[in-house]
């Protein structure tokens, strides 16, 4: 299957790139960026930020232009959520399949907000749409973690409600992303519009799919986010009031048995979505973000205040199960039920 990478020269575009480098399903036949990179061999275009080298037949490809020409079938945007959505629809109405990472159309009623593990059946809204191709996205980074979590609960115990505080990295600014004289000693309390796609992503993922229409989680979800001197990784505090009683040592088999997607063949998906870690200080982002590759949630410092009221620490790597990851597992998974 043909792919294209929008964005690809930003953090999130390089992420792609890293997964899409040698996949077993894709093969990555353009990249696109701003028209100051068009023309420009992939290579000397990018800031490269990771830890891993450019893959060499990524590196010599020659930026093209956002526009939908492209030879390929299915589209993965990286995009500014401010240029995104225009663009993303041009690409969508031209018959091209588009995984978006950004946020413009993640509400639109039509399109699916996904996570394999946890909504895989919203997927069917896509039959709903009136545009040649499709539009499928995933959802911010913290909220992925944050019902990742929420899932294996909620099925066996249901929600009323859940308090999230997140501490975000400063690669979810993208790069260069936030001043040093900013985030140096200090944390930041505030990012633009965080909170509210914690809050309302979340209902809508784990919400019901009846008669071709999503309709959101009746629970009440509060947010408060920060971002902290930390290079990759969100941490996320999140509280939680069950519906049923429960036991710490349920919460836990509830998350040791979460493997929605065991049996299928997707490559980026990890073998064990959510970890639980029984270490006193677990999890940390500099020793869990990345298990399973960096698309599994880690969860530590559970506790119980009451028989329906708990306690817990998560951590979700931000640009690969956060961002590039999910929307690579996205259409590994669309793939699948497509042929």
């Amino acid at each position: 299957m043909k792919v294209a990478i929008l964005g690809a020269t930003g953090l999130v575009g390089q992420r792609f790139v890293q997964l899409l480098s040698n996949h077993p399903f894709f093969e990555i036949t353009a990249l696109a960026a701003s028209d100051n990179s068009v023309g420009k061999k992939y290579r000397e275009a990018v800031q490269w930020r990771l830890n891993v080298p450019v893959a060499e037949k990524a590196g010599d490809m020659v930026l093209k232009k956002c526009t939908p020409d492209i030879d390929c079938d299915y589209v993965f945007s990286a995009l500014p959520s401010d240029v995104a959505g225009e663009i993303e629809e041009e690409f969508a109405n031209a018959g091209y399949i588009v995984f978006s990472n950004a946020a413009s159309h993640r509400m639109d009623e039509d399109v699916p907000l996904i996570i394999p593990e946890v909504n895989l059946d919203h997927l069917k809204i896509t039959e709903t749409q009136k545009r040649k191709g499709k539009i499928i996205t995933n959802p911010n980074c913290s909220t992925i973690g944050f019902t990742m979590v929420l899932k294996p609960i909620m099925d066996r115990f249901g929600i009323e409600e859940a308090n999230v505080v997140t501490m975000q990295a400063i690669s979810g600014a993208g790069y260069p992303g936030v001043p040093s004289m900013d985030i140096i000693d200090n944390i930041v309390p505030f990012i633009k519009n965080e909170e509210e796609k914690i809050m309302t992503e979340s209902k809508k993922i784990l919400g019901r799919l009846k008669d071709g229409k999503i309709y959101p989680a009746n629970l009440d979800i509060f947010a408060q986010c920060n971002r902290v001197a930390v290079v990759d990784g969100h941490m996320l505090s999140v509280t939680i009031k069950t519906q049923e009683k429960a036991t710490l040592s349920e919460i836990v088999r509830a998350f040791e048995d979460f493997q929605p997607l065991k049996g299928m063949y997707l490559p980026t998906a990890p073998e064990k979505p959510v970890f639980y870690l029984t270490g006193v200080d677990s999890p940390q982002p500099k020793l869990h973000r990345d298990l399973g590759g960096g698309m599994s949630v880690s969860v530590g410092r559970l506790k119980q205040y009451s028989n329906k009221q708990f306690g817990l620490v998560a951590l979700v790597h931000n640009t690969i199960r956060g961002a590039a990851g999910c929307a690579v597992l996205n259409a590994e998974i669309y793939n699948i039920f497509r042929g």
